[in-house]
């Protein structure tokens, strides 16, 4: 396993969360890596990513309100979310943007009104 996933829970809107993901070695060697979310029915999307130590990207949707970091000396990817709406309901990953490593079990967020 080269991907483990935390941090999900159940919210209601307007509330945040702070999602976590610890990789491998491998997979923390990769040039850039972000946080994709899919919701039941739709396509997997990336939504956040982080290149080197500063470079970040997000969808449209959630900028402003999302915000990715990494931790090196842990491994650790992190995504703090806030002002959560409904449409954030999904199971979040962590994964590179190519090359990819195995897909983790991801972590469910569900924003409730």
């Amino acid at each position: 396993v080269e991907l483990v996933e935390s941090g999900g829970g159940s919210v209601q809107a307007g509330g945040s969360l702070t999602l976590s993901c610890v990789a491998s070695v491998r997979v923390w060697g990769f040039r850039s890596i972000g946080w994709y979310r899919q919701a039941p029915g739709k396509e997997r999307e990336l939504v956040a990513s982080i290149r080197g130590g500063t470079d970040t990207n997000y969808v449209d949707s959630v900028k402003g309100r999302f915000f990715i970091s990494r931790d090196d000396a842990k491994r650790t990817l992190r995504l703090q979310m806030n002002n959560l709406k409904l449409d954030d309901t999904a199971e979040y990953y962590c994964n590179g943007l190519g090359p990819y490593a195995a897909w983790g079990q991801g972590t469910q967020v569900t924003v409730s009104s």
